[in-house]
């Protein structure tokens, strides 16, 4: 299947990779009203999440516009069950969770842009270190339950789908910018031109940057980011608009000063947005390519075809501080200090006090350490993910049921290139000196790969207002690993990159079925009953004997319409097993790419939406969006002692699950006026199963307001401010101690469109 892959790959995509080089510089932009390849959404509109059989949340181009977020979690604390793990600030690698999956890089959810997985390796590496630029995004789909049985490979908590611009009928130019806190900057410049009545092209910039909100001792390096991001679509259609063609160029550079290296809590407690001067060189530099075809036949009026072909290619290299050792001066690749995340577990702890004092005057900078003592990682890693994908659809009627019928298949293969080195430094003076640059491949040197087929098959019947979607989903998947042995010696050539002997290979093959039914029964002409049940999956590692992650879910709930709508759905999802996937951001002390059994647990809750439009007499209208979300996460049978979850007890918390979490959105608008009120709230989580002290986050509630006016029909501006009320919480522990949200920030901006 892998030779077939790239035989489609390179015969389809080899005519476009000319025109990537030349397009390269653009991106797509808002037009709310043009049509759209129906392979690019999932939901469609709000009225059709309102129809599904499921659970499902759609947040158009409007709601996003209120606010302008560019951090995809400040716009998802609007939809229930939902759960958010900040780690930067800026959602530049968010850690999402929907029903109780681990957040963790939003590696337990299915990613998607335009309907196509967007994860760097979504099957054999799944962390999103790359995730799309929230700014040039037109709509956001969630899917839960049932209804994400169409999207694999992840079906236990749902899907994620981020919808790029549409392209327009008609030519035009948008401009959007946006200055603000802590030297922020933003800008997207957007154009579309039709050439003809079936030739349409979309060229779209963005750039955004920031000097940062945190401080690095003893330095004056910036803890901000500078991200490029252009995107190109060319679309072609036939005369009879049967047929269309849309090809999408996209890629995106950033460069961001962020660290693994958190705080003690005694630091954070005195000065939360410090960062220790030991995490001065950290980094981390990405580039990420992509190239899609989508094709539409329109066979008949109840009949259509939709095909894309894809490839995804990302390169990172995150450079950071990873561990210390003071008792002795070791040669890089054969370092045996601890992570920084017992370090701040000793000195929160001071369980040996004389021990605490010392390491705490290194990450102070008072205190010199040994030749070789401090270790940096060159996390170096090259990914790719390409496949080809096809949806077929019909739909006929009698005269008491419709039938709607959607069967889609998935070749699919990605990969992981790992070739990463460890460098050697000691502290003079409070400053990081180089002892040994190291050797590529001293610090993992491995190549991960997967091989998917997925189908699935799932129809919609509706009789007398009554809708039952039974569904079908089949993933078979094997991964291989190939490592090699690491070169330990000592040099300073950074040109040797020598990969060593072939050190082990493993394979896990993996087929399982996914069968799942939804049901929308009205009750009134307004009011529904929603119920379901499916089979979920999460894809494992490729270590043998790690059992998949599977869980059999649950949801019941009801939904009304009108001018005031309201939903609530319980969920349940009971798992055979909980799978621990052990990464360095998980701050585990495990080693990265080992797989862990949880065996079984219970994820339950309830999810609550209530939305209320209102206009007055004088021409003002008034909207209120109020959601809360309960979870209820805990381990079913103890688990022995484990690098990653640790000595677990039967009915320990599932870490990263907060219990409560609110959020209020109210709306003012005018004829030239717009007003916007977010308040949002989360509980404290645990960290560990354990929940012992210094294994807890706090809760945290956030105000945000912005005001919009509108100079005329295609100009308008806006003034915001996010956390209103300036508070810093103590929001996660991972990877290396205790990490704050952003503080009080203020932007001001317009869009003009032409």
């Amino acid at each position: 299947m892998s030779k077939f892959i790239r035989f489609i790959g390179c015969c389809g995509l080899s005519f476009i990779a000319p025109l990537s080089t030349s397009l390269a510089a653009k991106v797509d932009a808002p037009d709310r009203d043009a049509p759209q390849i129906e392979e690019i959404t999932i939901v469609g509109s709000v009225a059709g999440a309102k129809q599904m059989t499921g659970a499902a949340h759609f947040i158009g181009s409007e709601r996003l516009d209120a606010f302008h977020h560019s951090d995809i979690q400040k716009i998802l604390r609007e939809v229930p069950g939902v759960s958010l793990q900040i780690e930067d600030g800026y959602g530049l690698r968010p850690n999402i969770s929907i029903r109780g999956v681990a957040s963790e890089r939003s590696s337990r959810i299915t990613l998607l842009e335009d309907n196509i997985l967007i994860a760097p390796a979504p099957y054999s590496a799944p962390s999103a270190y790359y995730f799309p630029t929230m700014g040039r995004m037109h709509a956001v789909e969630i899917l839960k339950g049932p209804a994400a049985i169409s999207q694999g490979p992840y079906t236990i908590g749902g899907a994620l789908n981020l919808v790029s611009t549409p392209m327009a009928d008609r030519a035009k130019i948008d401009l959007f910018a946006e200055a603000g806190s802590d030297a922020t900057q933003r800008l997207q410049v957007t154009a579309q031109q039709p050439l003809g009545d079936q030739v349409a092209v979309l060229v779209d910039a963005h750039h955004w940057r920031s000097d940062g909100f945190q401080t690095i001792d003893r330095s004056d390096r910036d803890t901000g980011l500078s991200i490029t991001d252009y995107t190109a679509k060319l679309r072609v259609r036939s005369n009879d608009a049967r047929h269309e063609w849309v090809v999408k160029l996209q890629t995106t550079q950033q460069l961001s000063n962020q660290s693994y290296l958190g705080l003690t809590d005694q630091n954070f407690s005195q000065s939360p947005t410090r960062r220790y001067g030991l995490s001065e060189l950290d980094a981390i530099e990405t580039d990420h390519r992509q190239q899609v075809v989508f094709y539409r036949f329109q066979a008949r009026p109840t009949t259509e075809l939709e095909v894309a072909l894809y490839n995804n290619e990302h390169a990172r290299n995150w450079f950071k501080t990873e561990k210390l050792d003071i008792d002795g001066s070791p040669d890089a690749g054969t370092f045996s200090g601890k992570n920084w995340l017992s370090v701040i577990q000793a000195i929160n702890t001071a369980a040996d006090t004389n021990l605490a004092e010392s390491y705490q005057s290194i990450l102070d900078g008072t205190a010199d350490t040994a030749l070789g003592s401090i270790l940096l990682r060159a996390n170096a890693r090259e990914y790719f993910s390409r496949g080809i994908q096809a949806k077929l659809t019909h739909s006929l009627q009698t005269e008491s049921i419709e039938y709607d019928f959607e069967a889609g298949l998935r070749l699919h293969e990605d990969g992981e290139d790992r070739l990463q080195r460890d460098s050697t430094y000691h502290q003079s003076l409070g400053q990081l000196l180089l002892d040994d640059l190291g050797r590529w491949g001293n610090a993992g040197n491995q190549l991960q790969t997967a091989d998917a087929v997925a189908a699935y098959f799932q129809s919609r019947i509706t009789f007398k207002s009554a809708v039952l979607s039974p569904g079908l989903r089949l993933e078979r998947i094997q991964q291989d690993r190939t490592r090699w042995e690491t070169r330990a010696s000592r040099t300073t050539d950074p040109a040797d990159r020598s990969l060593g002997n072939l050190r082990d290979r493993r394979t896990n093959k993996v087929q399982v079925l996914l069968p799942g039914v939804g049901l929308l029964w009205p009750l009134t002409p307004t009011m529904s009953v929603v119920a379901g049940v499916h089979k979920g999956f999460t894809t494992p590692s490729n270590a043998p004997g790690v059992k998949p992650e599977t869980a059999l879910n649950y949801e019941l709930g009801f939904r009304t319409s009108g001018q005031t709508a309201l939903e609530a759905i319980y969920f349940l999802s009971d798992y055979d097993n909980l799978l621990g996937q052990c990464t360095a951001s998980s701050g585990a002390q495990c080693t990265p790419g080992d797989s862990f059994n949880g065996n079984a647990a219970t994820v339950q809750g309830l999810e609550l939406t209530a939305q209320r439009d209102y206009a007055t007499r004088t021409g003002l209208t008034f909207s209120l969006n109020l959601n809360y979300t309960y979870l209820d996460g805990h381990f079913d049978t103890d688990i022995a002692d484990t690098a990653f979850f640790g000595d677990v007890r039967a009915g320990d918390p599932i870490p990263y699950l907060p219990q409560h979490q609110l959020h209020l959105g109210v709306g003012f608008l005018t004829r030239h006026w717009s007003h916007y009120l977010d308040v949002s709230y989360q509980d404290a989580v645990c960290v560990k199963a354990s929940c012992d002290l210094y294994e807890t986050t706090e809760s945290q509630a956030t105000l945000d307001l912005s005001s919009h006016y509108e100079l005329n029909a295609r100009t308008s501006i806006y003034a915001k401010v996010e956390n209103l009320t300036d508070q810093t919480y103590l929001v996660a522990r991972q990877p290396y101690g205790a990490r704050p949200n952003r503080g009080r920030t203020m932007a001001f901006g317009f869009s003009v469109s032409l």
